[in-house]
């Protein structure tokens, strides 16, 4: 369509969550409950690491950056739901809709990412101990880091231009609680065929060299831990590595599941819960998942405890 046929959009209504008030006011108490968790143990992991010196690894350091993705994604989406949960009046401005997806592929492409690079010092961890704080210097994992981040803004960047260069011709109701890829096509009076070719090919790629990268590292982990004779040292050694592997499936595994289906069995209401899933619940799940099952956490959360009590 000729952009110059196109009107002028100045703001889009969320829809949200449900079309039932009488749900609202406990969705709100349940969200914000959730929503308060995640803040409060992503920065408690990310200051927690900053504060022990024994925390100061590679594995703890993109740690604390995958906990600062999950806070600023979460952050992007979740006050502007628990608003709108109480609030009559559900509109976002245009721009505001464009930063909030922005902000999201970011964060969302990062953590991506992210867990890519933890299965990466895992394997360097495991497999090649001796070389490993050779291999994973402060140099390597700036770059790492560096990587990531670009990788992220480069690809929110063309995300969010392709996007938000369409017509808007037609309503300007966003039959979602944030401002997503796929209702925004929705709605688009405009051909989204370059749109659903990028998502498919540039985070396809993302999500297809992140998941090779995992699964090719875990081969490598399986192959060194099976040359370690004693069953203690076995143990061991893939405990450490328990806790990304549970974070990774769920977060790559939801993520298969919301952008890399049909169009024909795309659901708006079936997918609002497991957006509800990855944008909310995945955050707070995160920390939860590497401070129950981590020994080095654990001690430093008890050394905090013991500063405060004294």
């Amino acid at each position: 369509m000729d952009i110059g046929n196109c009107s002028t959009i100045t703001e889009f209504l969320l829809l949200g969550i449900t079309n039932n008030p009488a749900m609202n006011k406990a969705l709100f108490a349940i969200f914000l409950l959730v929503y308060l968790i995640s803040l409060i143990a992503n920065f408690g992991m990310i200051t927690l690491i900053r504060m022990d010196p024994q925390l100061h690894t590679p594995m703890y350091i993109f740690l604390s950056h995958l906990s600062f993705s999950d806070l600023c994604y979460s952050t992007a989406v979740g006050p502007k739901m628990l608003l709108d949960l109480l609030s009559k009046e559900k509109s976002i401005p245009f721009a505001g809709c464009a930063l909030q997806f922005l902000t999201f592929c970011i964060f969302t492409d990062a953590e991506c990412m992210l867990l890519a690079v933890m299965a990466f010092d895992r394997y360097k961890a495991i497999s090649k101990p001796l070389l490993y704080a050779v291999d994973m210097s402060s140099k390597m994992r700036s770059r790492l880091l560096a990587a990531v981040y670009l990788v992220g803004i480069t690809d929110a960047l063309v995300h969010t231009s392709l996007t938000f260069r369409l017509c808007f011709c037609g309503s300007n109701e966003i039959n979602h609680f944030f401002c997503d890829v796929l209702p925004l096509l929705l709605i688009s009076c405009s051909d989204t065929r370059v749109n659903e070719l990028a998502i498919f090919t540039i985070f396809g790629f993302i999500e297809l060299s992140t998941i090779s990268g995992v699964l090719v590292s875990y081969c490598y982990i399986i192959l060194s831990v099976l040359k370690i004779r004693s069953v203690e040292g076995r143990f061991k050694a893939f405990s450490t590595c328990t806790s990304h592997l549970t974070a990774v499936a769920i977060f790559q595994g939801t993520m298969l599941f919301m952008y890399f289906r049909p169009s024909s069995s795309y659901s708006l209401d079936q997918d609002k819960m497991t957006s509800l899933f990855y944008t909310l619940v995945i955050p707070m799940l995160n920390p939860l998942i590497y401070s129950l099952r981590n020994k080095d956490v654990k001690e430093a959360l008890g050394k905090v405890k013991n500063k405060m009590c004294f």
